[in-house]
């Protein structure tokens, strides 16, 4: 069955509205990612590390984040419900809990091709991809992701600060810079 973007995004609008909105979304991603080939035909092969915007709304934000081989990026939360369903490679998350100023480790989930973890509204999470190829995943979350004021916090001290989107920006492009400038030397 063919990945449709415009139907895909109705389908997480729907679960939007049920009773129960993360189970519903979880349903509609693992449907989604059940079947990668018809995701990467859809959205493409991952080549590059980046975050594209599928859909984009007050109520609902789905975005294709393509992770570099070995990637990680800081904690940091969403203020909102999420499901991320992985349709290439794999990323294991770190979940957190704040521990005073700072935080500590409270658990990990591995999720790999076809699978798809669901966070809560007050989740918060770094993510590694540990693997030597690109990971690609579609990220659904219950509102604006780009206006939602959020926290990151810093990968050494575990300290708490604004989320900096040109900073995560920064992650991905130096990210591509590592992989290619290693990749591109070699014979």
């Amino acid at each position: 069955m063919p990945f449709v973007t415009e139907e895909f995004i109705e389908s997480c609008r729907l679960a939007l509205d049920d009773a129960r909105p993360q189970p519903a979304m979880r349903e509609v991603v693992i449907r989604a990612v059940a079947e990668p080939a018809a995701v990467i035909k859809a959205l493409g092969e991952p080549k590059e590390a980046g975050i594209e915007t599928l859909h984009h709304a007050p109520d609902l934000t789905i975005l294709n984040v393509v992770w570099a081989p070995g990637m990680t990026v800081m904690p940091h939360d969403h203020q909102m419900l999420a499901v991320i369903g992985v349709y290439a490679g794999g990323e294991d998350n770190i979940f957190w809990r704040r521990a005073g100023d700072a935080l500590e480790a409270a658990g990990a989930e591995a999720i790999r091709q076809g699978e798809a973890a669901s966070l809560g509204h007050d989740i918060i999470h770094s993510v590694t991809n540990p693997l030597d190829r690109f990971t690609g995943a579609v990220h659904v979350y219950s509102g604006d992701f780009f206006t939602q004021e959020r926290s990151q916090w810093d990968p050494e001290t575990l300290l708490r600060e604004p989320y900096d989107t040109d900073h995560t920006r920064q992650l991905f492009a130096k990210a591509n810079d590592r992989y290619y400038g290693r990749h591109s030397n070699a014979g």
